[in-house]
C-alpha cells in the first residue's frame, strides 16, 4: 500500500465521500416523494428524473469512495458528486423556484460524465 492510501486525511476524505452519498440518495427519495405530490405533471415527471439521478449517483458515491485509492479515482468522484448538485439542483431551482436552471443542468451531466470516465480509467490501471 502507498502513503497516499493510508494517510488519515484520505480516509477520512474518503469516508466523508461516502456519506455525502449516503444524504444524497436520502434527499433523492424526499424529492421522489415530493414529485409525486406534485400538483404539475411536466414538472413532476423533471422531479422524477432527478430523483432518479440523485439516488443512483449517491448509491455509487456511497459503495465506491471507500474503494477510491488513488487520487484520480477520488477526483473523478468529487467531480460526480458536483455534477449531480448542478445537475438536481438545476432542475430544482428551474421547477421548484421558477428559476432559470442556465447551465446548471447540462454542465452538471458532463460533470458526471467525466467523473465517471475518471472513475473508469482509474480502475484500469493497474
Amino acid at each position: 500500500m502507498s502513503a497516499l492510501q493510508t494517510t488519515p486525511g484520505m480516509v477520512v476524505f474518503r469516508r466523508y465521500l461516502g456519506a455525502i452519498g449516503g444524504l444524497l440518495a436520502a434527499l433523492a427519495v424526499a424529492l421522489y416523494v415530493y414529485a409525486n405530490r406534485a400538483g404539475v405533471a411536466s414538472a413532476s415527471t423533471d422531479l422524477l428524473t432527478a430523483a432518479a439521478f440523485g439516488f443512483a449517483h449517491g448509491v455509487a458515491l456511497a459503495a465506491l469512495a471507500p474503494l477510491a485509492q488513488r487520487p484520480v479515482a477520488l477526483f473523478g468522484l468529487c467531480l460526480l458528486l458536483l455534477g449531480v448538485i448542478l445537475f438536481c439542483g438545476g432542475a430544482l431551482a428551474q421547477l421548484v423556484l421558477a428559476l432559470a436552471a442556465g447551465l446548471a443542468m447540462p454542465l452538471g451531466a458532463a460533470l458526471a460524465i467525466t467523473g465517471w470516465l475518471l472513475y473508469a480509467w482509474d480502475r484500469l490501471k493497474v
